[in-house]
């Protein structure tokens, strides 16, 4: 029962989340709170929730990790000129204060905080009582992946249309809502690895900002680089 009622309660959060201006980090803050409340009055311990402090050597040791793998990987894919453009997304070229607002406190807290306490802490909590860590793992992927189908229709095509246009836009948000639900699903799936390998929602959390966060970062970085590129071969050609 309680497991139904924190997916729905998620499942408002998502809707309200998506109504708030772009930045706006104060429902998430407030909904992670709240779910560890729920999680510890329906009797989740901090160690159950993935939150203990015998845990946190271990997820921190794990967290670290993962930092080192993905920036080494962002950093070798921003030098080479042959990997740069997987980098040069527009939505993240933009002045290093907002670049360090987004990584630094929108996504941490906006993002990561709210999704590893829902997912990786106390859903797989809430979970464990009635099925395998195997079953933990897929639920709390799958619902991690239903969980970014809003975020995937803002990025999908748009626009207005009738007749065979409009069934094409709607066939191509459809894909999009599809391959992104997949995609995150299988993030999902690696978090929860490391969580389930640490012990320790820290693990997880550690390697979704890094991915995220440290994304952010390195795109804007991957900019200036190609910016500063194409002014060289300029200057050459004058």
């Amino acid at each position: 029962m309680g497991t139904t009622l924190v997916v729905g309660a998620l499942a408002v959060v998502n809707v309200a989340k998506h109504r708030l201006p772009p930045g706006d980090v104060s429902l998430s803050a407030a909904a992670a709170l709240a779910l560890l409340v729920v999680a510890r009055r329906s009797g989740l311990s901090w160690e159950q929730l993935g939150l203990g402090k015998e845990q946190m050597r271990s997820g921190g040791l794990w967290a670290l990790a993962t930092l080192l793998l993905v920036s080494g990987a962002y950093a070798a894919g921003v030098l080479l000129p042959w990997t740069r453009g997987a980098f040069l997304d527009s939505r993240y070229q933009q002045s290093l204060p907002r670049a360090l607002t987004s990584a630094l406190l929108v996504i941490p807290v906006g993002t990561v905080l709210l999704e590893e306490v829902a997912f990786r802490s106390v859903l797989w909590g809430m979970l464990q009582r009635h099925t395998t860590t195997r079953g933990v793992l897929t639920a709390s992927s799958a619902l991690f992946g239903l969980w970014h189908i809003l975020p995937s229709l803002h990025s999908a095509p748009g626009g207005q249309g009738m007749g065979e246009e409009s069934s094409r836009r709607v066939s191509e948000k459809a894909v999009v809502a599809l391959g992104t639900v997949a995609f995150t699903a299988a993030g999902g799936a690696v978090a929860g690895e490391l969580r389930r390998r640490s012990g320790s929602v820290l693990a997880s959390a550690g390697m979704h900002w890094a991915t995220n966060g440290l994304g952010v970062l390195f795109a804007l970085a991957a900019g200036r680089l190609e910016r500063r590129r194409h002014h060289s071969s300029h200057h050459v050609h004058a």
